[in-house]
């Protein structure tokens, strides 16, 4: 599945600042790694966003800003916004200061084993 390369451009670009960030293709796409941690990433044409539980009530009620799934489960804590959320420079800094807030509070996934990679 290809995704939006200028909206990936426009996260790298807003996460210049930022200590320790790193990319990583997964789900079809790419994600932000800020302190090791998913923060932000591009699904398509979508923004998919970490933001957790608490944001993510608050998030589903602005306007191009859905719930993430995989399959038929909701992604707790993760949204995906279109272009209609992100549409202005304000817009787009939103979802950006959101992620990058609810970062420090996010579970670093745990890293496998190198007996666990062998297949």
């Amino acid at each position: 599945m290809a995704f939006n390369e200028e909206l990936s451009d426009r996260i790298r670009e807003a996460l210049v600042n930022e200590p320790r960030v790193s990319e990583k293709r997964m789900f079809g796409g790419i994600c932000y790694m800020v302190d090791d941690k998913m923060c932000i990433g591009v699904m398509g044409d979508e923004m998919m966003c970490r933001i957790g539980d608490e944001a993510s009530t608050t998030a589903l009620e602005k306007r191009g800003c859905r719930e993430m799934r995989s399959g038929n489960r909701v992604m707790k804590g993760y949204v995906l916004v279109s272009e209609e959320g992100m549409r202005t420079a304000a817009g787009f800094r939103y979802w950006i200061d959101l992620c990058l807030a609810f970062n420090p509070l996010a579970k670093a996934a745990k890293k496998k084993s190198p007996a666990s990679r062998k297949n």
